[in-house]
């Protein structure tokens, strides 16, 4: 992989034969495990400029309507966050000289605060292509991390590494964007400060060639003899969205033995065969109908954003015999096909690395983009669940991408539930295949089976016969972490929230060497444990399972307030959980102490007072904790040990930690007038 040292640029055809279309990621580390940034990308013409405040990408307004640019979102990393922007280069307007992508991060934190932080460029195909690690920010709250701009017929990427002391505010200002903060009236624009801050000063650094225009251009800097600019309003241009009723309307039917009828109905599904056949059609058509989620599905692959057309039981030739992958996806954009063939698998079936490896073969030889698999199981960083041998040889590189059936149930929920679509079809149609991946015909229920070592570990702790180093321990922490995933997913979708897993490791820890840390400790501890970061929730949702002792515990640490007195904080927390279950159990955290007084909220509803420690220690914040029996099988029977997680998190979540002050606003602005923002 190409390493890129700072102001030094590259061109991409150098890198790559497939740069038409390019990824590029933002990464860092957090050492605490909950610091985060956003990324923002703004289109310049050649002036250094946005040609309209359209030109501005971010958290709410994340796709250009041409496909060129779309932010695809946050991946989960050893210890942090990877963001992921896709660029389609041959959709980039002429009068676009250059493409800046950027960070900033919120709620007074900086940069200086995360680790690790690197850019990465990958090709069409998924290959990495190079590198460009950033040393010490400094107490900066927006950074540029590079650019991709036009020489002549090619495009280059540079490595800028600047930052900015005021924020997106004062970065996006810079580049012609005119910000109105709508929650404060026009506060961002009355303060001067963050309209004319500079850049921080950093040394120059040498360039491969020497350009006219600087990496950032130089800031506006107001008349003093003029008055202060009133921002303009301008009409919301957004398109008005669909999203289903929360509430649905009451049925005409006679009695509850009246079954509506379905678009896709699932009571004739009795074969393996027939469930994988169908829903791979259902999925495919619904994905060609529905442009917003066939492109969300598919753009986090590399695919452009075009017309889309999907195909089942295709037959290609390979070797004596075709092959029929169970689908293909082609997507066409200014001439230029993207093809996926399509591999898919139900009701807990494992994918066959053979027959993966045929498709690999297959699509290389005939120049298609990817294989995408599609599966109940979950992937994991670092950990394939296909290992399958790439020609080096050839030229065309074929992209492997995995889904879960999971994954899909939740980019449908976040369109019709949250999100919206274009009209009612759309939607109607994404509620009819939700309700169709949501049966228990269907065999498309996601992760379902801790594996074949999961009743072998349990009985190894419970007669203290598991030993470190075992390789069944490994085996049931893989399997723990695409739970957690996967009840990340199911908890997103449900509220329209992020919800994702957070893994604390030391910096530079490989995936693998964190798994393995995690099975010793299982079998010293016979605890499993993850945390789960829930958007507007005010602290890190923690889920425990004890296979010794055969409970879970989900539990959340809330700070003591700033201000007031403890006893106000008391009362304060019971009147906020007047809803919450009776056996839920508080703990009082104390000042350098184990543990301060703990009770369940039943017996503290009528004296709050005995949550205060007797001998007047400093209150540090409070625990929250429910606890529950687990199953005993292997996920796929009503009381198993899935089933009873997913059970756990989705209902401490909905009956404790929902009722909690959220954290304060994460991002305080900037946001386009002329782009209505999306709902949350």
């Amino acid at each position: 992989m190409y390493e890129l040292t700072k102001g030094a640029n590259v061109g991409l055809a150098a890198l790559s034969e497939n740069t038409d279309s390019v990824i590029v990621g933002l990464e860092w580390t957090s050492p605490t495990g909950e610091g985060d940034a956003d990324v923002s990308v703004l289109l310049l013409d050649a002036a250094g400029k946005v040609r309209s405040d359209a030109d501005f990408y971010f958290y709410n307004n994340p796709v250009a309507a041409d496909g060129s640019v779309q932010l695809l979102g946050k991946t989960p990393t050893g210890g942090g966050n990877m963001d992921r922007i896709s660029f389609d280069l041959t959709a980039v307007p002429q009068d676009v000289d250059r493409l800046v992508v950027a960070a900033s991060r919120y709620a007074g934190a900086h940069f200086g605060e995360l680790d690790d932080l690197r850019l990465t460029l990958a090709d069409g195909s998924g290959e990495g292509l190079l590198r460009f690690t950033i040393g010490d920010t400094g107490a900066v709250s927006a950074f540029i991390f590079g650019e991709i701009y036009r020489r002549g017929e090619e495009w280059k990427l540079r490595a800028v590494g600047q930052g900015y002391d005021a924020g997106l505010a004062a970065l996006a200002t810079d580049f012609g964007v005119d910000i109105e903060d709508d929650a404060a009236a026009g506060q961002a624009l009355d303060d001067e400060k963050a309209l004319t801050s500079t850049p921080v000063q950093e040394p120059a650094a040498e360039r491969e060639v020497t350009t006219t225009a600087g990496a950032v251009p130089a800031p506006r800097q107001p008349d003093p003899d003029m008055p202060p600019k009133k921002p303009t309003p301008r009409p919301r241009t957004a398109k008005k969205k669909v999203t289903l009723p929360k509430v649905a309307k009451k049925s005409l039917a006679e009695n509850d033995s009246w079954r509506e009828a379905r678009l896709f109905p699932v009571s004739v599904l009795k074969s393996d065969r027939d469930r994988e056949t169908r829903a791979t059609s259902v999925l495919l058509s619904v994905m060609a109908q529905v442009p917003e989620f066939g492109r969300r599905l598919t753009a986090a692959f590399g695919a452009p954003a075009g017309r889309m057309e999907t195909f089942a039981e295709v037959s290609l030739p390979h070797g004596d015999s075709p092959r029929r992958p169970d689908g293909v996806i082609r997507v066409e954009r200014a001439g230029k096909l993207w093809t996926a063939l399509v591999e898919t698998k139900t009701n807990g079936n494992a994918l066959r690395a053979e027959q993966v490896q045929a498709y690999m073969d297959i699509a290389a030889r005939r120049g298609y983009e990817a294989v995408i698999t599609l599966s109940n199981d979950v992937a994991l960083e670092g950990s394939p669940l296909v290992d399958v041998k790439i020609d080096g040889r050839r030229k065309h590189k074929v992209a492997l991408w995995h889904l879960s059936w999971a994954e899909v149930a939740y980019q449908a929920q976040m369109l019709i539930r949250h999100e919206g679509v274009s009209n009612m079809a759309h939607a109607w149609l994404l509620q009819e295949l939700l309700h169709y991946l949501q049966h228990e015909n269907s065999g498309c229920h996601g992760f379902q089976n801790m594996g074949a070592a999961w009743v072998p570990v349990r009985n190894g702790i419970d007669d203290e016969t598991l030993c470190q180093g075992d390789r069944r321990a490994l085996e049931v922490v893989e399997s723990w972490e695409r739970l957690i995933r996967q009840v990340c997913l199911r908890l997103g979708g449900e509220l329209g929230q992020k919800a994702l897993p957070v893994q604390r490791a030391k910096r530079g820890t490989d995936p693998a060497e964190r798994r393995a840390r995690l099975a010793d400790q299982l079998c010293l501890e016979g605890r499993l444990q993850a945390e789960l970061r829930v958007e507007n929730t005010p602290g890190v949702l923690v889920v425990t399972a004890d296979l010794r002792t055969g409970r879970l515990r989900t539990s959340i640490d809330i700070p003591a307030p700033p201000r007031g007195s403890p006893l106000i904080w008391a009362k304060r927390l019971v009147r906020r959980l007047a809803e919450a279950p009776a056996d839920l159990h508080v703990e009082t955290l104390v000042e350098g102490e184990t543990g301060g007084p703990r009770s369940t909220l039943e017996r503290l509803r009528p004296e709050p007072a005995d949550m205060l420690p007797k001998n007047g220690a400093r209150i540090t914040g409070f625990r929250l904790s429910l606890f529950k029996g687990m199953g005993s099988s292997r996920g796929n029977a009503e009381s198993g040990f899935i089933r009873s997680v997913d059970e756990a998190v989705h209902r401490f979540h909905t009956t404790v930690a929902a009722h909690l002050d959220p954290d304060p606003p994460r991002r305080p602005a900037p946001e386009p007038e002329a782009l209505a923002p999306m709902s949350p």
